[in-house]
């Protein structure tokens, strides 16, 4: 039920075009996936998500498994069910948040003891456990339960947490085989922090395990932005061509096309809706911060090149005055624009896979970026 099928592979980059099937339906890629870590991405309907082309999103374990619960999720018909989104959803392990989000940790051979962000209750989560959380949840991708490290770190550090990680997942496919007729997949994760030496082993040691697709953690944790390329262009050429690659937690937009020139096939950020509900909107002459008094009396879209249905309806003045005043159509109209910019922009790099003329849409994307950079007057 979980197959994925290269179509075309830029001959000057390591770009490619791909379809991913799932369980729920077929993906396109290279894909760009909206967070919707509670099991709603923020400030938008399932009708909305469909309506912009979304056809895979993403869920969190660790927060579904505190608040409402995956027994009660799985006793409801399952994730897609109970929030009633009939394409694809990834879910992550919840390792990075049991990480980032709980003060009061404990991580052995076994697992991690934390205490809940919400109540300071105390819980478990072993490599197993998250897997069989997941099946319960019923998502189509799910990720292996692994130690993110924060940055920096020492070397010494980084390899223990990363031979850590490798045996976290040996034992989540050992878990994940015991149910044959399981629909969901799993992928694990590279970790090695910023030594391209571990980040090769790591690799290495996860293609042993012959998973069916295979995700680049550990980024995007406060190192410099040309250190998250090395790192993920340090990685790519030892994992299978054949089979998808994710990378969690990136990027801004001018960024996505670098990933993708590196072979990326799978990306997800929180960039587009949280920065919508701050008010800043992502356009193709750069950010934009809509609460600007610039744009008080502005009659113009958002975006004159965009074709979303706020550029298409709304003026930069009506925005605005939804920002100031503290309207809940704020955060929905400027999160409607920025998930169609993104899932646009994804969509333009595919025809440009496709047509053979990637390699230009890299070199314009990188002069536009630069021009926007020294225009940009909002932060």
């Amino acid at each position: 039920m979980f197959r994925f099928e290269i179509l075309k592979t830029d001959p000057l980059t390591k770009a490619r075009a791909g379809l991913l099937h799932t369980p729920h339906g077929t993906i396109e890629t290279p894909v760009f996936m909206p967070v919707g870590t509670l099991g709603s991405v923020k400030g938008m309907t399932q009708q909305m998500l469909e309506d912009l082309g979304a056809r895979i999103i993403l869920g969190n374990t660790y927060h579904l498994y505190i608040r409402p619960g995956h027994e009660l999720i799985r006793n409801l018909g399952g994730l897609h069910k109970f929030m009633s989104w009939d394409r694809s959803i990834l879910t992550d392990s919840g390792g990075f948040q049991v990480f980032s989000l709980s003060k009061l940790r404990k991580n052995d051979e076994q697992g991690v003891t934390f205490r809940s962000h919400l109540d300071g209750s105390q819980h478990f989560f072993s490599p197993e456990s998250t897997v069989l959380i997941q099946n319960a949840l019923g998502s189509d991708i799910q990720m292996q339960l692994d130690e993110c490290t924060p940055y920096p770190v020492s070397h010494e550090t980084a390899r223990t947490s990363m031979q850590l990680s490798a045996r976290w997942a040996e034992r989540a496919k050992h878990e994940w085989l015991k149910t044959p007729a399981n629909p969901s997949t799993l992928f694990p994760i590279v970790q090695g922090s910023m030594f391209p030496d571990l980040r090769r082993e790591s690799a290495e040691r996860l293609v042993d395990l012959d998973l069916p697709g295979y995700a680049i953690g550990g980024l995007s944790v406060g190192e410099p932005r040309p250190l998250t390329f090395d790192m993920v262009a340090a990685t790519e050429p030892h994992l299978p061509t054949e089979k998808p690659r994710y990378v969690m937690g990136v990027g801004s937009p001018e960024e996505i096309p670098e990933y993708v020139a590196l072979g990326v096939d799978m990306m997800d950020c929180v960039l587009p809706t949280r920065n919508a509900r701050n008010g800043m909107l992502f356009t193709s002459q750069g950010r934009m911060h809509i609460g600007n008094a610039r744009y008080a009396t502005d009659p113009r879209p958002p975006d004159e090149k965009c074709a979303c249905p706020v550029c298409r309806r709304y003026s930069r003045a009506y925005l605005r005055h939804l920002y100031q005043t503290g309207e809940l159509l704020a955060s929905i109209l400027n999160t409607i624009h920025n998930l169609f910019f993104y899932l646009e922009g994804m969509r333009e790099i595919r025809r440009a896979i496709l047509t053979e003329e990637f390699s230009g849409y890299l070199q314009a994307n990188r002069r536009a970026m630069q021009d926007a950079a020294v225009a940009d007057g909002d932060g």
